[in-house]
C-alpha cells in the first residue's frame, strides 16, 4: 500500500492493540442513525496515510466529495494509527472520528463483533447498493465478519512478483517463472555468492524478508484457513503443509537459513530507497503493487518487470491469481452523524470516478469492479499486472476473525521455527498451532 509504515508487521502488531475493543462500544444499527444527511454537518475522516502525495491525493478526494455535497464539511487526520483509533472509540465523545480508514484488514473481525464499527448492510440496502456486484468476492471477505459487513474495501492491494529485467538477461532467463519449481531453478541461477554472504541473491524466501510471509505465499495453493464449524483448518489442509515444505525446501537451496538471515541483515529498510530490490542485492521480489512506484522513485538502474507469483505445478490453470488486501473503511459507532458519514463512505468506496481518481494518487489497485475496469486509470503498463491479479477469480485473501487477525501469527510462529530448524516435525507444530488458534478464538467468544 504504497509508502506506509505498516504492512505485514504493522497490520499484525495491530493485533495486539485491537484486544482494547474487548470492552468497548456494544454495537450499533441504522437505526440510530438519525440525523439529517442533508442538514449542514461536519464529519471527521482519520486515516493513516503519512506521505505528502498520499494526503494530497486524501484531501483532492474529500474536496470532490464536498464539492457534490455542499452541506458536508470534512475535517481530515491523517497519520492515524490503529492504536489511536481503537483508544478514540472506547472513549467516544467529541474527539472520536465519525469515519475511518484502517490499513489493518486484520482487524475487521474485531471491528465487526465488537460494534465498533456499524453495519453497513442497512445502509447499503438503503442505497440499493448491492456489494456483490461493486466488490470481487475476496474484498467482501476482508471487510465483513459473520454477515456484519462493518467496513467496505477503500483501494486495494494486490501481491506479485517483481523482478530485475537486465539480471533476468544476465542469466539467459527469457521470462519470470510459472510454477514453483520453476521459480526454484531460476532463484538458484539468479544467485551468486561471494565467500560466505552473496553478490546477488535471486530470491529472499525468509519469512523476515518483508514481505515473504505465509499469509502472503499461502494463498498460490488456495488454502481454507477455517472450517465449516469455524476450526482451525491449517493441519488439515495439505496447502500449507506443502506452502512451509516448499518455503524451507527454497531456503536450504539458496544456502541455508544462517546464511541467508546474515545476508538478510544487510537490507536496508523496506519503505526506503535502500530496499534489497532497489539495490539489486535480490533479484527477486514478492511485493504489492505499490513496490512498482517507490522502485521508481528510488532511481534503480535497471528495468523492472513484473508478473504473477508463481504457483504449484499441478496448479498451473490457476497461473495468474494471487493474494489480496487492502484499506477498509468504515462509520465509528460512536458516530451521531452516521447517515451524513455513510455519504463519505458511500462516495470515496463505491463512486467510480472517486475510486479511480483516489488509485491514480495514491498508486494502489482499484477496488471496485468498474474502476478496476476504467480507461482512466493513469498506471505504468507494468501496474496492469496487478490489475490482473485483483480480477483473477482464483485470487483470495485472509478470512476475518475476531481475534484481529492473531491466528497469523500463531501459523507464522510455526514457519519461523520450521525455516530455521527449531522445528522438524511440521505435521506436530501445526496440530499443535491449530488447537492453539481454536483455544485463542473461543476465549474471545
Amino acid at each position: 500500500m504504497s509508502i506506509r509504515t505498516r504492512k505485514t508487521a504493522a497490520a499484525l502488531a495491530a493485533t495486539a492493540a485491537i484486544s482494547l475493543f474487548a470492552s468497548a462500544c456494544t454495537g450499533s444499527t441504522e437505526s440510530e442513525a438519525n440525523d439529517d444527511p442533508n442538514a449542514e454537518t461536519t464529519l471527521t475522516l482519520w486515516h493513516g496515510w503519512s506521505a505528502p502525495s498520499e494526503v494530497k491525493a486524501m484531501k483532492e478526494n474529500v474536496e470532490r466529495f464536498e464539492a457534490a455535497h455542499k452541506n458536508i464539511k470534512v475535517k481530515i487526520v491523517g497519520n492515524m494509527t490503529d492504536d489511536k483509533i481503537n483508544q478514540a472509540l472506547r472513549a467516544g465523545g467529541s474527539s472520536a472520528p465519525d469515519v475511518v480508514s484502517s490499513f489493518s484488514t486484520t482487524s475487521v473481525g474485531k471491528f465487526c463483533s465488537t460494534g465498533a464499527f456499524v453495519d453497513l448492510n442497512p445502509f447499503l440496502k438503503k442505497s440499493d447498493i448491492d456489494p456483490a456486484e461493486v466488490f470481487h468476492k475476496p474484498l467482501l471477505d476482508y471487510t465483513q465478519f459473520e454477515g456484519n459487513q462493518c467496513s467496505l474495501p477503500l483501494l486495494s492491494d494486490a501481491y506479485g512478483l517483481y523482478y530485475n529485467k537486465d539480471a533476468f538477461k544476465e542469466a539467459g532467463i527469457a521470462e519470470p517463472p510459472k510454477t514453483w519449481s520453476e521459480f526454484d531453478k531460476v532463484a538458484k541461477k539468479l544467485t551468486k555468492t561471494k565467500g560466505d554472504s552473496y553478490e546477488q541473491l535471486g530470491f529472499m524466501p525468509n519469512y523476515h524478508g518483508y514481505e515473504t510471509t505465509i499469509s502472503h505465499y499461502v494463498p498460490q495453493w488456495s488454502p481454507t484457513y477455517f472450517d465449516a464449524d469455524g476450526k482451525s483448518n491449517i493441519a488439515k489442509d495439505p496447502a500449507f503443509r506443502d506452502m512451509i515444505s516448499y518455503q524451507k525446501k527454497l531456503v536450504d537451496k539458496l544456502g541455508g537459513f544462517p546464511k541467508l538471515k546474515k545476508y538478510r541483515n544487510t537490507f536496508g529498510d523496506e519503505w526506503g530507497a535502500k530496499h534489497p530490490f532497489h539495490t539489486g542485492q535480490v533479484a527477486m521480489q514478492m511485493d504489492g503493487e505499490w513496490r512498482l512506484g517507490m522502485a521508481k522513485d528510488a532511481g534503480v538502474k535497471f528495468e523492472i518487470g513484473t508478473a504473477p507469483l508463481p504457483v504449484p505445478d499441478d496448479q498451473i490453470a490457476d497461473y495468474g491469481k494471487g493474494y489480496l488486501s487492502g484499506t477498509i473503511m468504515g462509520i465509528a459507532s460512536t458516530s451521531k452523524k452516521k447517515n451524513a458519514a455513510w455519504e463519505l463512505v458511500k462516495y470515496m468506496t463505491t463512486d467510480t470516478d472517486a475510486v479511480v481518481a483516489f488509485s491514480n494518487g495514491i498508486r494502489n489497485v482499484p477496488s471496485t469492479i468498474e474502476a478496476l475496469k476504467s480507461p482512466d486509470l493513469k498506471h505504468d503498463p507494468s501496474f496492469q499486472t496487478f490489475i490482473d491479479i485483483a480480477q483473477h477469480p482464483k485470487s483470495n485473501s485472509s478470512p476475518a476473525n475476531v481475534d484481529g487477525g492473531a491466528y497469523h501469527l500463531t501459523l507464522q510462529d510455526v514457519g519461523l521455527r520450521y525455516e530455521s530448524g527449531k522445528l522438524t516435525d511440521l505435521q506436530s507444530g501445526l496440530e499443535k498451532a491449530a488447537q492453539q488458534i481454536d483455544t485463542d478464538i473461543a476465549k474471545l467468544k
